[in-house]
């Protein structure tokens, strides 16, 4: 008899391609999918399956259910005949009473349930971000404190401590990319349009992993027997620099933005001038310094590997890319 499944936040970035993962695996029996939206949910199964469930012959029973992290009864019903939890769901800004009512009581009102429910595995997605800015180079695991500077790092890293008293697994990657982000290329693009030319390599590195890859990690985390309590980073082995990670992202930028670039502009400059601009800052302090952790326990311990390197993967959703931004304009 196979494993019964719960993943919440299944119509987001990551849990998205965690549920698509998780239908076709076969070691699953039954996959139950937490969403706000049924619509929304049957929209994105859809699209990642080819077809939706009416198409499938074969895989684990695939039940989408209605719910949110703010009612405990929801939760409980859908904790009910569980082996494993993988729970994606997160606010993600807005103001701190919805973000301290989601990520931090509703994880706890989620383990809780998952707790009376017998669930076997509780896994967590969280963000490496919990330990504030940086600079951060090979930090390896249990040797950051915990230091979120915003009010969603807080409330994720509240969420974390429910999640590991339980004894659950959680997984804190830092850049995500691929198809679905919304944040980090966009982010950086953001950055780069606002600067009066091209930024200058500062020789920072930086932890990024697939989206797909890390949905494995989640995946393999409440599966394998190898997989332990307590906190990892998840990330591609190898760190991308800066010089990389620019000439990537490059190409996304309007055509009239690259022919109007001057010379490059070195960090502290770009500081300067981006006073003025909350969010190109923010993502200049996020990309300009080293975000680099480094753990390899995840793709020894959940049975899965890492898939290709950045320079390798990241050209595969250019086109996804381009549709997001041209949508956008």
């Amino acid at each position: 008899m196979g494993t019964r499944l719960l993943v919440t936040g299944a119509t987001g970035f990551v849990g998205g391609h965690v549920a698509a993962a998780a239908v076709a695996h076969p070691d699953l029996a039954h996959v139950r999918l937490l969403v706000r939206r049924p619509d929304a949910a049957d929209a994105a199964y859809t699209a990642s399956t080819g077809g939706g469930p009416a198409g499938r012959t074969a895989g684990p029973v695939v039940e989408t259910v209605r719910g949110d992290l703010r009612d405990t009864e929801a939760l409980r019903r859908a904790c009910d005949g569980i082996d494993a939890v993988v729970h994606c769901a997160s606010a993600i800004g807005g103001e701190e009473e919805l973000l301290t009512a989601v990520n931090d009581h509703g994880t706890r009102d989620l383990a809780d349930a998952a707790a009376r429910a017998g669930v076997r595995r509780l896994v967590a997605l969280s963000t490496a971000s919990v330990h504030g800015r940086g600079p951060f180079r090979a930090a390896a695991p249990d040797t950051l404190p915990l230091a979120p500077g915003s009010a969603t790092s807080r409330t994720r890293a509240a969420g974390e401590r429910h999640v590991l008293d339980a004894g659950g697994t959680v997984l804190r990657p830092h850049l995500v990319y691929g198809t679905g982000d919304r944040q980090v290329v966009p982010g950086l693009l953001t950055l780069l349009a606002a600067l009066p030319g091209p930024l200058a390599g500062s020789g920072s590195l930086h932890s990024l992993v697939e989206a797909e890859s890390l949905a494995g990690a989640l995946l393999g985390a409440a599966l394998s027997p190898a997989a332990r309590p307590g906190a990892y980073y998840v990330a591609h082995p190898d760190p991308v620099s800066d010089a990389e990670l620019l000439a990537a992202v490059e190409p996304l930028l309007p055509e009239a933005v690259r022919a109007a670039r001057g010379p490059a502009v070195e960090l502290a400059e770009a500081r300067a001038l981006l006073a003025g601009n909350p969010v190109a800052a923010h993502h200049l302090e996020l990309f300009g310094v080293d975000h680099w952790f480094a753990d390899e326990r995840p793709w020894t311990d959940f049975g899965r590997g890492p898939g290709a390197a950045f320079t390798a993967a990241f050209p595969r959703h250019l086109g996804w890319y381009r549709e997001l931004l041209a949508a956008r304009a």
